[in-house]
């Protein structure tokens, strides 16, 4: 049985492709430790509704078997490639309507507040994630593929400035974001 001042922290490193996901709890102190990580896959010759269908179908079944107290997603607003972009965003609609479906917050983060969180700079490399999520999480290896390691880094960084941290303060850029956010439902009125 899960205390109240313990927490699983779902991160999701959201794709069409490869799905990233790293599952965490955070003891009081912010302690992190691992649970879990893995990836969900889905071939790139399949139709996108089917691709959807298998990445949505096997998220829900992580969510029942693991019942996270909290998801945290990368925000992914720039990148080069429009079509990966886009499924981006279908995938995560799917995750966002299945959390919401189950009562389970959900917190989005940039890359760059992924890196600060987990290293203290924003302008980290990938390697230096990496190496911070092995030993933040005590871990024997480094994880694998790519995907799965910045699921980690995801999670950690919604336990340490997500809504469930008591101690949670914004970062500029959250706070930009949650402003901006504010003005467009207001717009829109």
């Amino acid at each position: 049985m899960q205390s109240s001042l313990e927490q699983t922290v779902l991160g999701v490193d959201p794709g069409l492709t490869r799905f990233g996901f790293g599952l965490i709890q955070v003891g009081k102190s912010r302690q992190v430790s691992f649970l879990e990580v893995g990836i969900l896959q889905s071939d790139s010759k399949m139709e996108l509704d089917e691709r959807i269908l298998k990445i949505g179908t096997e998220f829900e079944s992580l969510i029942k078997r693991t019942s996270p107290t909290h998801v945290a997603i990368e925000r992914v607003f720039s990148q080069q490639n429009l079509k990966t972009v886009m499924g981006v965003a279908q995938i995560t609609g799917v995750i966002l309507f299945l959390c919401s479906k189950s009562g389970i917050p959900v917190d989005f983060y940039t890359p760059t507040e992924i890196k600060a969180a987990v290293t203290g700079s924003g302008r980290a490399n990938k390697e230096q994630v990496t190496q911070m999520v092995t030993k933040l999480l005590k871990l024997k290896t480094i994880p694998k593929p790519a995907d799965a390691a910045d699921a980690l880094a995801i999670a950690i960084t919604g336990a340490w400035r997500g809504t469930i941290s008591s101690n949670a303060t914004e970062t500029a850029a959250q706070r930009k974001w949650r402003t901006a956010e504010a003005n467009s439902k207001r717009k829109s009125k």
